[in-house]
């Protein structure tokens, strides 16, 4: 074709267009290039969502044919990666070319001990998930400003330099009834200055019980739903604390327990403790003005969280995601009128039914509905005694077809 490249060209490719890639071998692989593009995903073909180059989980990559290519200001392109695989040779590359961000999903057959320390990677994400088959030990990068781990944070240990901010997002469940996750012994990481947590609205709470083992910690951020907020009182060098899309706040300390704080958000969180909080940032401001940012706002009530946040269609595409809340609402009202099992089941089973014909339903979508018909199950009824779980499931799983 002729608007295919060759990405061996020793000036700076910066233009969109097709070039062709030495990825995994000579001439592997035709990079798409559009206009505007500052990330590429790199994953096996079974990738969510899918790869926008198909590289299977366990091949080697010559990382080094993207040097020649830069942003039209000059800077290294891509400027966000996104791996999914066990080619960890990603950070030998970053030794002499810099990443700006990459996130990697690793897909390792055991324990892997990796020597990142001279990496040049300013912001690093490791998702670590089922197909990390064993621990993995880190060395940090010297140069890492931004960490963030999520999923199962008892496979990773990682020492070195510490980051100046470290994101944590592990495996909740979506019960709120749950027992509360608490956060493993992160040893070195555990210095850091920097916090943000993070979790659905409303699924499994994160006790904030043991987050004195954060000596250093200046500045927390929460994001979700967190329990035995008490335990912040033990943070006192914080000078920042942000709260936001947090449904219950029972237990907050009153906001003249941190000295130093001059910086406070709550954002989307209940509306009765949000409240309280106003008068407090208040008062405190007459006794001492408040240095940095100070707000408090979207103070929400009980029914905004379930409406807005309870259901699990919020990653569905628009279309599906409206399809779904209309069959979900019609359920509600029947399910509301049910006066026996049999009339639970029906309204379960025209739920579930809606979704044969759509396309677009894989495991993820049926995982979702399979919670939503969980949800059903738990709401407002007639019937004068519970929805057993295994029933409402055998409904679901009988008049599937996805």
């Amino acid at each position: 074709m002729t608007n295919d490249h060759q990405a061996q060209s020793p000036a700076p490719l910066t233009e969109p267009g097709r070039y062709v890639l030495d990825l995994t071998g000579p001439g592997s692989h035709t990079l798409d290039r559009k206009a505007g593009m500052g990330s590429l995903s790199i994953g096996p073909r079974e990738s969510k969502p899918p790869a926008e180059v198909l590289v299977a989980a366990d091949e080697r990559i010559n990382w080094s044919v993207f040097e020649p290519f830069a942003t039209p200001a000059g800077s290294p392109w891509p400027r966000y990666i996104s791996y999914t695989g066990g080619d960890t040779g990603f950070l030998d590359w970053a030794e002499r070319r810099p990443i700006e961000n990459i996130s990697w999903t690793p897909v390792l057959p055991g324990a892997a001990s990796l020597d990142g320390s001279r990496a040049d990677i300013y912001t690093l994400g490791i998702k670590l998930g089922p197909l990390a088959k064993g621990p993995i030990s880190l060395v940090l990068p010297e140069k890492l400003y931004n960490l963030s781990l999520s999923g199962d944070l008892t496979r990773i240990s990682a020492s070195g330099h510490l980051p100046t901010t470290l994101a944590l997002v592990p495996d909740t469940s979506r019960r709120r009834s749950d027992a509360p996750y608490r956060l493993p012994d992160l040893g070195e990481l555990q210095g850091v200055t920097n916090l943000t947590l993070n979790s659905p609205p409303l699924g499994q709470p994160i006790s904030l019980d043991g987050l004195e083992r954060f000596p250093s910690l200046e500045s927390l951020s929460l994001w979700g739903s967190f329990c035995d907020l008490e335990a912040l009182a033990r943070l006192t060098g914080l000078t920042s604390l942000e709260l936001r899309f947090m449904p219950e706040l029972e237990g907050l300390p009153s906001l003249d327990t941190w000295p130093l704080l001059d910086r406070f958000i709550a954002y989307n969180v209940e509306e009765a403790c949000g409240k309280r909080l106003r008068q407090q940032m208040k008062a405190r401001a007459k006794v001492r003005p408040w240095d940095d940012y100070a707000s408090i706002s979207q103070l929400r009530k009980p029914e905004w969280w379930q409406s807005e946040y309870g259901r699990p269609f919020a990653a569905w595409p628009k279309r599906l995601a409206k399809l779904a809340n209309e069959a979900y609402d019609t359920a509600l009202a029947s399910l509301a009128e049910a006066r026996t099992l049999a009339d639970a089941e029906a309204a379960i089973t025209v739920f579930t039914e809606r979704f044969n014909s759509l396309k677009g339903i894989e495991t993820t979508e049926r995982e979702d509905l399979g919670e939503a018909v969980w949800q059903l199950s738990q709401s407002k009824h007639g019937i004068g005694q519970p929805i057993p779980e295994e029933a409402a499931q055998g409904w679901f799983d009988a008049a599937r077809d996805y």
